[in-house]
């Protein structure tokens, strides 16, 4: 597949997004940026809330990792995404309904007070920064090999290009054209990976019924790990993992809750939440099945790419038609620009109602404030998008997650500590402890095999770092006369 036809495959998925964006774009105020101005759709909502969490890295990653041992064991953390979107539904959505929220950090203030929602923005900001700079880092490598690299162009023209249309199709619409371009996104993801299985099982000589035995009997077909505990893919760990990572990822993420918060209300974002939880999990697994018969056909043809660079591999392969490498981009690219465009607004919107605040400011000071805002995001994102090229990281999914265990953790922790105990604590040392529970679980994780008999951390990190901070917040428990003053 040569560079001008991805060049022309990546234009006419832009003009589709750009038009999408101006419709939704018109007559948008602050309130239209911020959450929609609350009239989305639920069933819009459910399907954007579908491909909201899969980014390029998803796309390219997901199916790379069915290799070296670990099968379809990613499904096990899925399994547990479900169970974490209930409780999205049914105990967070409606506080923050009721709290009639812009920003869901803004529930830290009135808990707490300033010092912890001050924190807890400060560690979405990095935490967002850092993912969205890693997703987009994967897309813009694999952009620099298929089209800027043969082109003679270096890498920073790849991220100013990248950035700059992310930073154009958001910067009057706001969440209603993320949650507009999250569905075209969506629609485009599943047809790319279901006529990528078509293709490449054709060239394999396999119809429908012989895809499905050939999976299934492949030594890339397991699921469940139950036979050792210190595995890091061991079931219960994965699961574990799963319920709490999405509990921490979407519904205490500034990202991905303003789309469920531009629905109508609380019912509407319940049935939206969990129509997504449930239809995740098929769209997953088709992106395990094709990772299976990406191998396969590696495998078969001396492909000697693994990991992140085999999905890019087989689809530019000669062996197959050209539309499998178009097929390959339009999915990569409306994964990762989606991701990237969510990941701005929800920044934006933080950054300016939690960091900076809104209060006492007219609604064209706060017009002009979120657009200066939007250009500083985008330039600190291309700015991470440069830093990891420059440290040379080939960024997968597992680095997604293990910064998550990190910068998540202490947010975890603050809203189980608010929602599960009514007690007030010392809000000027809330900071000391979310810095003190994720340098805890560094040190842990470093020394785990050594101190706890050959124990691995994997993702389950996550809730070592909040149950931490729900610990260091017990010691700033406010008691005596000064907890009735």
């Amino acid at each position: 597949m040569s560079a001008y036809s991805v060049i022309a495959t990546v234009l006419a998925y832009f003009a589709a997004m750009f038009a999408i964006s101006w419709v939704s774009s018109r007559n948008n105020d602050n309130s239209g940026f911020f959450n929609g101005g609350r009239k989305a759709p639920w069933w819009l909502v459910a399907i954007a809330m579908i491909g909201a969490p899969m980014s390029g890295v998803t796309f390219v990653s997901v199916p790379g990792m069915v290799g070296g041992g670990t099968g379809m064991g990613y499904m096990q953390m899925v399994l547990g995404f479900f169970v974490g979107y209930l409780v999205i539904a049914f105990v967070l959505t409606p506080v923050f309904f009721r709290m009639n929220m812009v920003s869901i950090y803004q529930y830290l203030d009135e808990r707490f007070g300033m010092s912890s929602h001050k924190t807890g923005a400060w560690f979405f900001f990095i935490s967002k920064i850092l993912g969205a700079a890693v997703r987009l880092f994967l897309v813009c490598v694999t952009l620099q090999l298929m089209v800027f690299g043969p082109l003679g162009l270096p890498f920073i023209v790849n991220v100013l290009v990248c950035m700059g249309i992310v930073l154009v199709y958001t910067f009057r619409g706001g969440v209603k054209s993320v949650i507009w371009t999250d569905a075209l996104k969506t629609i485009c993801m599943i047809v790319s990976i279901v006529l990528a299985m078509v293709f490449i099982s054709r060239n394999l000589g396999m119809d429908f019924k012989a895809m499905a035995g050939a999976i299934r009997d492949s030594s890339y077909s397991r699921i469940f790990f139950f036979d050792d505990v210190n595995h890091p893919e061991y079931f219960w760990k994965q699961f574990l993992a799963g319920v709490f990572t999405v509990i921490a990822m979407t519904g205490l993420d500034q990202d991905m809750m303003q789309r469920t918060l531009s629905s109508r209300n609380a019912r509407d974002s319940r049935k939206n939440l969990i129509t997504s939880g449930l239809l995740q999990m098929p769209v997953i697994f088709l992106f395990l099945c094709l990772g299976a018969l990406l191998h396969m056909f590696a495998d078969a043809n001396g492909i000697a790419q693994t990991g992140d660079r085999l999905f890019p591999a087989v689809a530019t392969s000669p062996l197959l038609p050209s539309v499998v490498g178009v097929l390959f981009t339009i999915g990569l690219v409306s994964c990762a620009f989606s991701a990237g465009g969510s990941a701005l607004t929800a920044l934006t919107t933080s950054f300016t109602v939690d960091i900076i605040g809104t209060k006492g400011k007219s609604e064209e000071e706060v017009s002009a404030l979120r657009k200066k805002v939007h250009l500083g995001m985008a330039l600190l994102m291309g700015i991470a998008i440069f830093m990891f090229h420059l440290l040379g990281t080939d960024s997968v999914i597992d680095a997604v997650y293990k910064l998550a265990s990190y910068t998540y953790g202490p947010i975890l922790g603050m809203f189980v500590f608010g929602l599960c105990c009514r007690k007030q604590v010392r809000d000027r040392f809330v900071p000391i402890v979310a810095v003190a529970a994720p340098v805890l679980s560094f040190i842990l994780q470093a020394n785990s095999e050594r101190w706890f008999g050959g124990y691995q951390f994997s993702y389950e990190l996550l809730l070592v770092n909040a149950g931490l901070t729900v610990l260091g917040l017990c010691l700033l428990i406010v008691r005596g006369k000064e907890a009735r003053k």
